[in-house]
């Protein structure tokens, strides 16, 4: 990448994702083209967009803006619920292809845990099989879910995006990704600023030792851990901030003491309760026919 130092995780086939990537969730429409071009013109190479954020076709318009080589880009997106079993899989796949103006896709996850998880697994089996698709994973999977799709599956997830934060380590289910093979991705690594998350006074001393920002220690702590990073930004010079990490290290005594921050506690949400589903059916009927 010209111009810039990146690290990269290698996926279970031999595919190699950047470890910081941009995400795009609440990035609105009117945001998300410009956003995109300022962050592939930052040097990002690795853009993370979903279904369910409604902001796929602004997301393509940002990389055709850009100028950008298809080939030199790491494009994800994720199937919504309502998207779920083989049929419907396979059409809304073909609609994020073309919204995304590419023909194909690097990395396609199933967005949550619930419904026809298996319908729509055994599609994007079919699609990685027809090269549609580069690798194939899930998100929001927690560890026996997981454990339960690496060993009914013909082809076992290769990622699995989950929050992650120095205050929700995931360190259980870290050991259990690393066991089957699967990569971490941490969406909210900043738990979106929550509990003062960017005046942390640990994280603010040990960045201040590397003159580097809290948010900076954040995501070269992740990526020290070979966990993908996907802050979001819709400033620039965040942007800029959040790729600049690969020109320091952590020792491994500033990585115990930010490993005793953790809560072991979601800063959101759980996704294996009665409520969390009773939650995403809400989600489902809140944003049918909504584009």
């Amino acid at each position: 990448m010209e111009g810039k130092t990146v690290e990269y995780v290698k996926l279970a086939n031999g595919v190699e994702i950047p470890k910081i990537g941009y995400g795009v969730f609440q990035i609105s429409k009117d945001d998300a083209p410009r956003c995109v071009r300022e962050a592939i013109e930052t040097g990002y190479r690795h853009i993370d967009t979903a279904q369910s954020y409604f902001n796929e076709a602004e997301v393509g318009q940002g990389i055709k803006d850009s100028g950008i080589d298809r080939k030199d880009l790491f494009l994800t997106t994720k199937i919504w619920i309502s998207n779920y079993g083989y049929e419907n899989t396979l059409r809304s796949v073909d609609v994020s292809l073309k919204k995304l103006g590419t023909d194909y896709l690097d990395l396609v996850l199933l967005h949550q845990p619930f419904s026809d998880t298996y319908g729509a697994r055994r599609a994007l089996e079919k699609l990685y099989k027809d090269g549609v698709i580069r690798a194939i994973g899930v998100s929001n999977f927690y560890p026996d879910r997981l454990a339960d799709m690496v060993a009914f599956n013909e082809i076992a997830p290769m990622a699995d995006q989950v929050e992650t934060n120095p205050l929700n380590q995931q360190i259980e289910a870290r050991k259990n990704m690393v066991k089957r093979g699967v990569a971490q991705e941490a969406w909210a690594p900043f738990g979106e600023g929550m509990q003062n998350m960017f005046s942390n006074p640990t994280l603010a001393r040990i960045g201040e030792a590397h003159g580097k920002s809290v948010a900076q220690v954040i995501l070269r702590w992740l990526t020290q851990r070979d966990i993908v990073a996907l802050p979001k930004s819709t400033h620039k010079e965040r942007m800029e901030e959040n790729l600049n990490i690969f020109d320091f290290r952590l020792s491994d005594s500033e990585m115990a003491t930010i490993a005793g921050l953790d809560t072991k506690t979601s800063m959101f949400f759980r996704h294996d309760t009665p409520e969390a589903v009773d939650r995403f059916v809400g989600y489902v009927k809140e944003r049918a026919g909504r584009e």
